[in-house]
């Protein structure tokens, strides 16, 4: 499932080399968590969430073959900590 996963994503955004996949299994339930690139998120999505939702489609359909339920969900990078910039006295 994680191989059939990114091999689509990575054909549709810019920057390949920056798709992640991690895949939370349980016994009948399976959860693939997908992070790209800040800049390819909006061509993973799609207008009005049209290109992840044909993924997710997809997916069950190869999924449901398998017996197991799946499930996909964007992950958003978290943004790295900034510091406060320090006062300057006059």
């Amino acid at each position: 499932m994680k191989e059939f996963v990114e091999y689509i994503v990575k054909n549709l955004v810019d920057n390949p080399d920056q798709v992640r996949i991690n895949e939370v299994g349980g016994t009948h339930t399976l959860i693939i968590e997908l992070a790209v690139d800040k800049s390819d998120i909006g061509k993973i999505i799609g207008k009005k969430g049209k290109t992840i939702n044909a993924i997710r489609t997809l997916l069950m359909s190869v999924a449901s073959r398998n017996g197991i339920r799946v499930s996909l969900e964007i992950i958003e990078e978290p943004k790295p900590a900034v510091a406060p910039a320090p006062q300057q006295t006059v």
